[in-house]
């Protein structure tokens, strides 16, 4: 049949996710959730409306960059870089430990270092897009702990690039130091900018005013700022989602951000909904079936050992047990970053297809099951915590 593929994504998307997500609104259940259920009904190993799953994951990339973008307007940013030691040694301690507990299991089994370190580095990644969705549909954005995990989250993203560095040190390969160069400088100048910003009071955005009443040009003005900044990043050899980000900043310090968010609310809907239709793509029910044990056992070892190593982390950085254990609970799924280092792990034969199945369908299993396991922490607590709303002791 002679028909473009991105007709049936779009089509049996918006079908699926309004039948899906008007049932499990009915259940109070984020619509994250009902587009996972969506990709996972529709791929190959559902339905079979869509075979190629890469087209919905190249849409759904654009979504990641757009929710950051909007994250950025909306982070107080100065009060992020003030405690800059909650995201930095927050990162670090809990990649560290991640990595202590996968070697402490890797001792059993005989692994190699590599391997150790490989998998601390998997499980150690949360996701920025399905944390970030969430804490924006509950208000948490805002508050003093959801500020402190979106700064953690975004942390992780800058800390790929050394991840990778040091994965292929572990592998016998040099880095291109050209490549290596070009990020360290890259990364300063966008620190450095992000500074700069973040200490002028008000900044203009060129022609700002000839598009004042222009709608048409302000959505295009809007996307050419995320995406332009995303793909400088991107040159530098840096995360796409982090010039997405300071595309956001620079916005909200210009104090254009009603127009801007306005302009672009509609395509970070549609776009952020197609990366966790990817996402459900991606689960194989056949794999998950044939080894739902094995599958079962190491999703909930992922979930409760990282909420276990956050909550560590963000209690020795200052917040009591209740808001560790939550912040824990954001924490605990595995980011879609995971789905790249597993790809290169695969590649490079640190794990054999069949780990690179298993890790494909866990992390993707972790991502959907986040909301309800977010939900289920955030019901335990205390009624009357002051949750979400302290600030560091």
């Amino acid at each position: 049949m002679n028909m473009d593929p991105l007709i049936p994504l779009f089509a049996g998307v918006g079908l699926v996710v309004l039948m899906v997500g008007l049932t499990l609104k009915r259940f109070h259940q984020p619509y994250v959730i009902a587009y996972v259920l969506a990709g996972i009904m529709l791929g190959e190993y559902g339905l079979g409306v869509i075979a190629d799953a890469s087209v919905a994951a190249r849409a759904g990339a654009l979504g990641v960059l757009l929710l950051m973008f909007f994250v950025g307007m909306e982070l107080p940013i100065k009060s992020l870089l003030a405690n800059w030691r909650v995201p930095i040694l927050g990162t670090v301690l809990q990649i560290g430990i991640s990595v202590l507990c996968v070697w402490a299991i890797g001792i059993a089994f005989d692994w190699p270092l590599r391997r150790v370190v490989f998998l601390g580095f998997v499980i150690s990644m949360s996701s920025t897009a399905v944390l970030l969705n969430v804490m924006r549909e509950t208000g948490e954005l805002d508050k003093p702990l959801g500020r402190d995990v979106a700064g953690i989250t975004i942390a992780q993203d800058l800390a790929v690039i050394p991840m990778f560095i040091i994965l292929g040190l572990l592998d016998g390969s040099k880095p291109v130091i050209s490549e290596l160069m070009m990020q360290i400088i890259g990364g300063g100048i966008v620190v450095f900018a992000l500074i700069w910003v973040v200490r002028k009071e008000k900044i203009n955005l060129p022609g700002a005013r000839f598009i004042a009443d222009d709608q048409e040009m302000q959505v295009f003005t809007a996307l050419t700022i995320c995406f332009g900044l995303a793909f400088l990043t991107g040159l530098l050899n840096l995360s796409a989602a982090l010039g997405a980000f300071a595309a956001g900043v620079l916005v909200a310090t210009s104090r254009q951000t009603e127009w801007v968010q306005r302009s672009l609310d509609p395509f970070r809907i549609v776009f952020v909904g197609l990366f966790f239709v990817s996402v459900g793509l991606l689960i194989d029910l056949r794999f998950v079936m044939d080894n739902w044990i094995v599958v079962g056992l190491l999703l909930f070892a992922a979930l409760l050992t990282n909420t276990g190593i956050n909550a560590v982390v963000i209690r020795f950085l200052g917040q009591d047990w209740r808001h560790s254990l939550y912040a824990g609970a954001l924490l605990a799924q595995i980011g879609e970053f995971s789905f790249v280092l597993a790809a290169v792990g695969y590649k490079t034969e640190i794990i054999s297809e069949y780990g690179y199945q298993m890790a494909m369908a866990v992390i993707a299993l972790s991502l959907l099951l986040s909301p309800p396991w977010i939900m289920l922490f955030r019901r335990l607590l205390p009624k009357n915590s002051t949750l979400h709303t302290t600030a560091h002791s």
